[in-house]
């Protein structure tokens, strides 16, 4: 029972780190990488789609993205559904290909990128902090039914921690690397 409560904590810790890893990749770094689009829904024949079922998206350089859209009669909404996202960003059309120039980002930027990283990251510690909460009221209850001893609740308990230390140590990794990259000129 206990193990079951320490494997599921460890399960979702994990989660809340893909998560924040996921949300960190979408704050743009200055450098063109495609999975900046991955936010961006195109009205589609009256279906909101992502940009990349109907795009090729691919780096030209390190400022530029290139999309071809594999339905050219899409084009138009594509174009549309980037310059109406929040992301910034005036695409191009050249024929086939939709180039998307990313501007350069200025200091004061970067430090706004910091800071919203840096919540990021807050919010992603007090989500394994509270699965470490929800696994020790767990093992309470299990003490409480007197179904494990209390020295059984301790050890869980300091595993339940040694869990946390680790999946917040990894968070912090992942907020150094991203604060780096971002400040990175």
């Amino acid at each position: 029972m206990i193990r079951e409560i320490i494997e599921d904590a460890k399960d979702r810790m994990k989660k809340s780190v893909e998560s924040l890893q996921s949300q960190m990749s979408k704050v743009r770094t200055g450098r063109a990488h495609p999975s900046i689009l991955d936010s961006v829904m195109v009205n589609y024949y009256g279906a909101d789609t992502p940009l990349n079922q109907l795009a090729n998206i691919t780096t030209e350089d390190s400022r530029t993205l290139a999309l071809t859209v594999f339905d050219k009669s899409a084009s138009t909404a594509v174009e549309k559904a980037i310059m109406n996202s929040d992301l910034g960003l005036n695409p191009t059309s050249a024929g086939a290909v939709i180039r998307i120039p990313l501007p350069a980002l200025t200091e004061e930027r970067r430090r706004d990128l910091v800071k919203i990283v840096r919540a990021e990251a807050e919010n992603g510690r007090i989500a394994v902090r509270n699965i470490r909460r929800d696994a020790n009221g767990d093992i309470k209850d299990l003490l409480k039914e007197k179904e494990i001893t209390e020295d059984e609740e301790h050890n869980a308990e300091d595993e339940i921690q040694k869990l946390t230390d680790i999946f917040v140590k990894k968070i912090d990794e992942a907020l150094k690397a991203k604060e780096e990259d971002l400040m990175e000129i």
